[in-house]
């Protein structure tokens, strides 16, 4: 196996491993195909230590970070899995921008009610701003689901 075969493999078991390529050997085609796929670095021999030990501090400081976001993830889809089906579609149009009444409109139910859902998805999702709750549902892929809320929306701004 040469160097990107590896990186390859690892790709799949190890997704937030980072990685330095060093080579004896580069070439601009194999550097553009390793950096393309997450390489931090492509160091010709003879390697500087000082240029070397950046480059690990580098990946490693990548590798912590990708880990820490992998794992948040996981925990956020485990939180979002709490929420019944209702509770998913308000934290869908909440994500989404809709106002609370804007929401009861398109799904048919109480401003009252609605507030009272939020106040759970806000609770079970453990987010402390609607910022937050913004960026879980980003990184959940979370979209309204086959509502045309955009009518909704300009009707009740004003």
């Amino acid at each position: 196996m040469d160097g990107l075969e590896v990186q390859q493999a690892l790709q799949g078991r190890l997704p937030h491993l980072s990685m330095v390529f060093i080579t004896g050997h580069g070439d601009v085609p194999a550097t553009v195909t390793a950096m393309k796929a997450g390489a931090v670095d492509f160091l010709e021999k003879p390697v500087r230590r000082n240029v070397l030990l950046e480059a690990i501090s580098r990946a490693t400081g990548r590798s912590r970070k990708l880990l820490a976001e992998s794992i948040e993830l996981e925990k956020t889809k485990i939180r979002y899995q709490r929420l019944t089906a209702r509770e998913s579609e308000v934290f869908a149009l909440v994500a989404a921008g809709l106002l609370n009444k804007q929401i009861a409109a398109e799904l048919g139910a109480a401003e009252k009610t609605i507030k009272q859902h939020r106040g759970r998805v806000m609770n079970k999702m453990e987010a402390e701003s609607l910022a937050e709750l913004v960026l879980m549902a980003e990184g959940l892929g979370v979209r309204p689901s086959g509502t045309d809320f955009s009518k909704a929306k300009g009707k009740l701004i004003s």
